[in-house]
């Protein structure tokens, strides 16, 4: 090897050498996830988070390129040994676009106010924890925020009906929780409507709001709950690709979430208290998911159904009746699908009479 080509490596080495021991990470930044791993009590899942390196190569977190001149950009703390509440100082991060705390059963507390302040945040998700309180309306303060999940908690209280405000929200999933309606007075002369310790009373606990969403409808999923009294018309106005409101207890009619003009992909409402009559109920024709199991729904399933691409079918335990349309996909699901009904019949259940 000649002098050149030798020089020439050593310059290369020198060079990686320098970039790969820059620290890129901002002094601020770092300076507040040290601060973020004391309040968290230095669990050994954040051990990586060593004072003396470059933060941008810390377990559980991302810096951005460039451009944003490498701060912290996502943070994701999850599976880990960790206790104590969300550290207030996660809203110093201001480029922050992921928040993740997750799968940490000792996590504790409130959401953490201090989250308001993450202004380009984008995702947000805090699950499978033990946080408490209610869901903040704080929350409808991150405009850029895509996806909201709060699943696997204990909090409690209303939906704030400002979610619906969100203009770039694609998924709310609140699934999982202790939610409930608003208890509201009410005047004794209205007493002929069901009341609760005489003068309170459980009003829808869906907001009407969430009729009217500013962007690209989201992705509803409010599953085991404690939800009741009827849901909001106006949720038929508008196109869910896909709505779970599945083991509550709410009542009424539900036929407004369907329609044939409608691509909605996924429907579930089982256990329920829905009463309404499925006769003139079309379903869009892109549906593939439907579950309708345990409530009160009435009437016969309408021969239109067999024009859906159905994936997955239940309407177990209602008060159906008459023939299971031939035809589509409705002879392709057991008779578990259809079990239980006051007076079904026909394939894949026993013959009409």
């Amino acid at each position: 090897m000649d002098k050149t080509a030798t020089l020439c490596l050593l310059f290369l080495f020198t060079f990686l050498t320098t970039c790969l021991s820059k620290d890129l990470c901002n002094q601020n930044d770092k300076n507040t996830l040290l601060k973020i791993k004391k309040s968290l009590n230095n669990p050994y899942h954040l051990a990586s988070w060593d004072p003396q390196t470059d933060c941008c190569s810390w377990y559980c977190l991302e810096c951005g390129d460039a451009t944003v001149n490498h701060r912290v950009t996502a943070l994701t703390i999850f599976s880990g040994q960790i206790s104590g509440q969300i550290p207030a100082e996660v809203g110093d991060l201001p480029y922050l676009e992921t928040l993740v705390f997750r799968k940490l059963s000792n996590l504790t507390g409130t959401i953490q106010p201090t989250i308001a302040k993450l202004k380009n945040l984008r995702m947000l998700r805090l699950s499978w924890t033990n946080l408490t309180g209610p869901i903040p309306d704080f929350i409808s303060q991150l405009k850029n925020l895509e996806f909201l999940e709060l699943s696997f908690n204990d909090l409690s209280g209303s939906i704030p009906s400002s979610l619906s405000t969100l203009p770039k929200i694609l998924a709310l999933e609140l699934s999982r929780n202790k939610l409930t309606g608003k208890e509201r007075s009410f005047p004794l002369l209205h007493h002929s409507v069901s009341c609760l310790n005489n003068d309170l009373y459980v009003v829808g606990s869906i907001p009407e709001s969430f009729g009217s969403f500013p962007g690209t409808v989201p992705d509803l999923r409010l599953s085991h709950n404690q939800l009741s009294g009827p849901i909001p018309k106006s949720l038929g106005n508008i196109d869910f690709n896909r709505i779970d409101l599945s083991r509550n207890k709410l009542q009424g009619d539900a036929s407004m979430l369907f329609g044939s003009n409608k691509t909605t992909w996924s429907i579930d409402l089982s256990r329920n208290m829905f009463q309404f009559d499925i006769s003139k109920v079309d379903i869009p024709k892109t549906l593939g998911i439907l579950d309708l199991n345990h409530n009160g729904i009435t009437g016969n399933i309408p021969v239109q159904w067999t024009e859906a691409p159905l994936q997955f079918f239940n309407v177990s335990y209602n008060k159906l009746c008459g023939h299971i349309p031939t035809g589509g996909k409705l002879q392709t699901f057991d008779s578990y699908s259809y079990f239980h009904n006051k007076c079904l019949c026909g394939a894949p259940l026993e013959i009409c009479k």
